[in-house]
Formats: structure tokens, sequence, C-alpha cells
């Protein structure tokens, strides 16, 4: 049998940034919450999991477990594999050929390292590795290990008395896994794509700060005064971009906006071509009430007879809490960029599942990353004139005055992307493998 893979312990996650994996400390009886693709046991799902595995890993998130590259020898459809499996170490890149048993070894030891997302694509294996380490599947101390695997429709019974009621079961498509992934995953996204560049300036205003990069200028509202923030900068501004970004990990309000900050400072470059405006409008023709979250200028221009919910609702307005009942059957829902900064964004893609949303605002980040979490529109500002807005925001401007230093764009979600050269020979060596 050829030389195993080392799978030595993972210290600090990818770029630098500090280590979020959701089992670091699950070496023994380790939480996990598993998500399973039910498909049609002539249907191939593997391609699937190594293609939204292997962008989560270009992407910086720390990725491990195995996708199984062939399926031949099989006594029937559903009905187990070859005696011996040839799988992608989605962690090293590497083809290897184990038996079934060995494969099971893999696996366990995938499970000891801090990762992000640990994929077995096969049940039987993911059966046996879960219950030599006696994983469970509750509520723990700390968020658990996301697992993802696959099982054929007829077998589904053996996933509920595997997961009983604590697993998520999911449709062969792209969709669902990233839905099952979270928005909550969102903020680290981002950081995980801001470069370690060095930060010019900090300007911190009573109303907005800005941080200025090499490339672009990003900016944030602040949730409150900033008193607190002030004798802080110094210090932060001796810090790179990413080192900033990865403050998004915090639940301090005037943390999260020097976060948002900096990764705008990162994707809203000077040198972004996108179309111009908020691109709002083209909500108005979708089936459906339009739900607006936040206030905008000019918003019942651009959607007449839509719904606007508001933190200080005014006459004719919902309040915050109507969401729960606004957002599930909306026909599409326009969110101010401060939800982003007060960290509500996850629950309203989660309320609003399966419609189209904008995030709208100066401190949108221009990535479209955020699309896959269910984001169809990214409308965010982009700063030509930094010394005029860093002017303006020391002199307590609002959103409303930022135009005549920059200019409003918007990503529109675009049509799926090529594969990655990962996922690309994985589907090479696949089609090797099947010949």
């Amino acid at each position: 049998m050829p030389e195993q893979p080392t799978m030595g312990p993972a210290c600090q996650g990818k770029r630098g940034l500090p280590v979020h994996g959701a089992a670091r400390a699950a070496a023994d009886n380790p939480w996990v919450r598993p998500g399973v693709v039910v498909h049609d046991p002539a249907e191939v799902v593997d391609d699937l999991l190594a293609d939204f595995a292997l962008t989560l890993k270009r992407r910086g998130f720390n990725v491990a477990g195995f996708v199984q590259h062939n399926n031949r020898g099989c006594a029937g459809k559903g009905e187990g594999c070859a005696p011996r499996i040839s799988y992608l170490d989605l962690g090293s890149g590497a083809t290897v050929k184990v038996d079934r048993d060995d494969a099971v070894t893999y696996l366990q030891a995938a499970m000891r390292e801090s990762t992000d997302l640990l994929v077995i694509s096969h049940f039987s294996a993911c059966l046996g590795a879960t219950d030599s380490l006696h994983a469970r599947f509750g509520p723990g101390a700390a968020p658990g290990l996301p697992l993802l695997t696959s099982i054929a429709g007829q077998c589904i019974h053996k996933w509920h008395c595997y997961a009983r009621q604590e697993g998520t079961m999911l449709s062969p498509d792209l969709a669902s896994l990233w839905a099952w992934w979270g928005p909550e995953h969102l903020y680290r996204d981002l950081a995980l794509g801001v470069a370690a560049q060095e930060i010019r300036r900090i300007v911190c205003g009573p109303r907005w700060i800005m941080i200025e990069g090499p490339g672009g200028v990003g900016v944030a509202a602040l949730p409150c005064h900033p008193r607190e923030l002030l004798p802080r900068l110094p210090k932060l501004a001796r810090r790179s971009l990413r080192e900033l970004a990865a403050l998004s990990a915090s639940w301090d309000p005037l943390d999260m906006a020097v976060a948002i900050a900096a990764i705008n400072a990162h994707y809203n470059r000077r040198d972004v071509d996108a179309p111009a405006g908020n691109g709002v409008r083209a909500f108005r023709h979708v089936p459906g009430q339009v739900v607006v979250v936040g206030a905008f200028p000019g918003v019942d221009g651009m959607l007449p007879n839509c719904a606007l919910a508001e933190a200080d609702p005014r006459p004719g307005r919902f309040p915050i809490v109507a969401l729960d009942s606004l957002l599930p059957g909306c026909g599409a829902a326009v969110v101010n960029a401060s939800a982003l900064v007060n960290r509500s964004l996850p629950r309203l893609l989660r309320l609003a599942r399966h419609r189209p949303v904008a995030l709208v605002g100066p401190a949108t980040p221009l990535s479209s990353r955020l699309h896959d979490y269910g984001l169809a529109v990214v409308a965010g500002f982009v700063v030509d004139d930094a010394d005029g807005l860093a002017a303006a925001i020391r002199a307590g401007a609002t959103a409303r005055e930022f135009g005549r230093h920059g200019r409003f764009i918007h990503l529109p979600a675009a049509k799926k992307a090529a594969d990655s050269p990962e996922a690309a020979s994985f589907h090479k060596a696949r089609s090797t493998i099947a010949g």
C-alpha cells in the first residue's frame, strides 16, 4: 500500500489568521454538525463535494477529508464500492489508494485536525470514523465541526439511524451546500481574502471610520461614539489590513466597524469596474413585496409599495421584529450595510432564503464571495477622492454627502464560474480512473 500522507496538527489558519476551526479541541468525543447529500444511486455527487470543498480551500479555509474518485466493482447501485478505493485527499491534493478499513484510519486522523470543514464522501467510511471517535451530535461547548458526506436515497434509513434529528439532508446542488455551510461564515470568508498590506491612514469621525490602503479606501458606520476607539487608532494604524480584517471575529461593535472598514479598503479598490448605482431597481418587477431593512435615501421612489423596517420606525413603517414575518414570504429584500456591522446579516439571509437579497450602502464590500451566501446584489462605494472624504468624515458627514468623493457601484451575482484548477484536476483524474 502506498505511503500514507502525514496529517500533523494545524496550529495556525491560512494566510496567517488565527485558527477558527471547529475541531481544534475535538480529539476525544468530538461534536460534529453533519450534513448529507442525498442522491439517486446512479447519480455521481463526488464532483459536487470536491468543487464545494476546493472552493473553500482556495479561499483560505482549512479543509480536510477525502472525496472518492471511483466507484467500480459494485454489487449493485448503492450497494457499496470496489474493494480498493481511490481518494482525493482534500488537504494535500494527493490521490491515494487504500483499502476500506485503511480509509477509516485516514478519516480519523482528519477529524483530529483543526479543520473548518471535513468531507467524507462515502457514508460507510463516515459512519466508521465517527463511531470510532464516539462523535456526538448535539449542543456542545464550541461550534460543531461541519461534516459533509453523501448517501444514496434508497439507504436514507441508515442516515436517520446515524444522525437522528441532528443532521441535515441536502439536495445535490451547490446552493444547498452553501446554505448548509451557513451565512455566519461570510465574515471570515471576507477576512481570509484580505491581503497583508500596509495601512496608509485611519480617519475617525463622529459617524464613520475610514481606512485607506494601497489600492483603495474602506468605510464603515460607527455603532456608537468612538471615544473608546480613538486612543487605539495609532496602534491599529501600525497593523496590516489583514490583521484589522481579522477583528471581524470579535463581538465588540467598534472592532467590527474597524474590521469592515479594513475589509472594504481591500475589496472596494479604485480600479473596480462594475455598473453604477445600487442595482435595486431590478427588484421593482419581482413578484411579491420587496422588504427594505434600514433607511435609504430615495427608496420610496425606487421601490414603490415596499415594506420598510427600521430600528426606530416612523409612521407607516415596520419595527425590526416584524422581519420574522415579512422576510420569509417576501419577493425580494434590500438590506442596509449596517446589518453587516451589527452582525444581523446572517439572520436576515436565513429568513429571506431563496429570495433575491441586495446588500446596499457605503460599508458594503464589493466582493463576489458574498454571492454564495445568498446575496444577489452587493452595492457599495468606491472612493476617488480620499482626502476630500477624510475631511468630510472628520466634519461629521452623513452617507448622503459621500457621493462627491466617489461613486456607488454594484456587483450582481454572476453565472457559475469555471472550475478551479484543483477541481479541474479532480475531474481529469476521475475520468482517467473511470476509463
